[in-house]
């Protein structure tokens, strides 16, 4: 086949015309070059005339530290963030260190800025005035994060205990401070209860054992040793650890004598202290009953006891009137301002209307109310009561004394003392939980959940058994939730 070559007709050819005399091949070169010209400029000069400054280029030791430039965050180590021309605050800052706080003279780069920046290196090194205290503020919100439940897709867990651990690591080459941290670390294995807060737990052990660096074969079997010897002393444990094993090695592990020996409810018994606990008093108008010193068996350990007095009820609303008639800070009046200051919840001394709830008891009390009505009760004691105090109970001390006054169960579910630990058959060290309570008053995560004891008028009667529990955060007001306070020897009295 045959093609026949196009055939240009003259209204198909464009012709450019003289412009000013000037003909359309010199005119129309000096076009292209100016259009060339303007895009080289907005390429290569523009940016840097418009934007002036330096790439900086962010490290820190501890990493993680947040960059602030001129007051302003603009991330986190390492990081690369721009930084405007001219002189510049720089800080580094890390919660539990002190910052660093650099002043630098910002450059700019005229010729080609957005392709190649000039750039500026900084490294901060953060120091901690107290390595326990920035470890405490870790494991604060660790322990919050702890009642997340497992991660999933929808959301993932921070590792905040083993990244304290980190931070903290290198200050561990101090016995002093490496007997604190470890004291700490173990107060957080309380609060292991999922598959990520253990693996941060066990990370974090790695990391502290070796100075915040990743651990030699021989620290590491050291490491596993002194956490298999923490964990084989708290006969408890055994169940925790069989929710990690499944199949036939979990069925063989619940079927171990370990296992069945750290169940079934604490047994309690009195012990002969060769004294008499004073009689049984009335202090504004609440009833106690005493009990004299005696013993918990439970988790396949024996706790001893001391002599203590225990509410017959729990605080009515005729005795709680009688404190808030003194302390209107507290009343129903002030709920709005209590709400306002996390200290109390929506139904605070809301009445209930049900004829199910069981009355006199003080309605939708929470926490920090109660805890402060014990603080004022102890101030009515009488003489003889003088090395004494009030305050809620500890979850020992309630199962020592239930079986011990009628009808625990079933009424409220009443609030205890301390802090709520899941797993609460490892041992608690008192200097380790005062820093954590510390570091939860300073830290930004809301304050630790608050352990209750004994079901209310709602549960079925039989459902709840003297050692269930529960936790609450400490501002919860509910009409479930009453409180018990105890009358025991303070600090160093031993009820002598």
């Amino acid at each position: 086949m045959f093609h026949r070559r196009p055939e240009i007709r003259g209204e198909d050819q464009v012709t450019f015309k003289p412009i000013l005399g000037v003909e359309p091949g010199l005119y129309l070169a000096f076009l292209y070059g100016a259009i060339l010209l303007g895009v080289l400029f907005f390429a290569l000069i523009f940016p840097g005339i418009a934007r002036p400054g330096s790439l900086g280029i962010f490290r820190s030791e501890p990493s993680g530290a947040a960059v602030r430039v001129d007051g302003v965050t603009m991330g986190t180590t390492p990081c690369e963030v721009f930084i405007p021309r001219g002189k510049r605050v720089i800080e580094f800052v890390l919660p539990g260190f002190n910052p660093d706080r650099k002043e630098i003279e910002v450059k700019g780069s005229l010729f080609a800025s957005a392709f190649f920046p000039r750039r500026v290196s900084l490294r901060g090194v953060l120091v901690s005035p107290d390595p326990p205290a920035a470890f405490a503020a870790a494991a604060a919100e660790y322990i919050h994060w702890s009642f997340a439940g497992e991660p999933s897709e929808v959301y993932q867990i921070p590792q905040v205990l083993s990244e304290g651990a980190y931070r903290a690591g290198p200050a561990a080459r101090d016995p002093a401070v490496r007997g604190a941290l470890k004291n700490i670390w173990g107060n957080s294995l309380r609060y292991a209860v999922t598959r990520a807060s253990t693996r941060d737990l066990i990370r974090a052990k790695f990391l502290l054992d070796n100075g915040g660096q990743s651990p030699s074969p021989l620290s590491l079997i050291r490491s596993i040793q002194e956490a298999a010897a923490l964990v084989g002393a708290s006969p408890g444990a055994a169940p925790w650890l069989g929710e990690f094993l499944s199949g036939d090695a979990a069925a063989a592990w619940a079927a171990s004598p370990w296992t069945a020996a750290s169940r079934g409810e604490g047994r309690t018994g009195p012990l002969d202290a060769g004294f008499q606990v004073p009689g049984a008093p009335t202090v504004e108008g609440l009833g106690f009953v005493s009990l004299g010193p005696g013993y918990l068996e439970r988790y396949g350990q024996r706790e001893t006891m001391p002599p203590l007095y225990i509410a017959r009820e729990p605080v009515s609303l005729t005795a709680w009137n009688a404190f808030t008639a003194e302390n209107p800070f507290w009343s129903a009046d002030n709920r709005e301002a209590l709400i306002a200051g996390g200290l109390a919840g929506e139904d605070y001394l809301v009445p209930v209307d049900t004829p199910a709830f069981p009355s006199p008891p003080a309605p939708g009390v929470s926490w920090y109310a109660a805890a402060a009505y014990c603080e004022w009760l102890t101030g009515k004691l009488p003489p003889i009561l003088s090395g004494w105090e009030v305050r809620l109970p500890s979850e020992a001390e309630w199962e020592f004394a239930a079986p011990r006054w009628p009808g625990p169960l079933g009424q409220l579910w009443e609030w205890c003392g301390g802090v709520y630990a899941p797993l609460d058959f490892f041992p608690l060290s008192g200097e380790a939980q005062a820093a954590l309570e510390a570091a939860f008053d300073a830290a930004s995560v809301p304050a630790p959940e608050r352990p209750v004891r004994g079901g209310s008028w709602i549960n079925p009667p039989g459902s709840v058994n003297t050692s269930d529990r529960g936790s609450l955060p400490p501002d919860c007001s509910s009409p479930f939730v009453g409180f018990r306070p105890v009358i025991v020897p303070r600090p160093g009295n031993g009820g002598e």
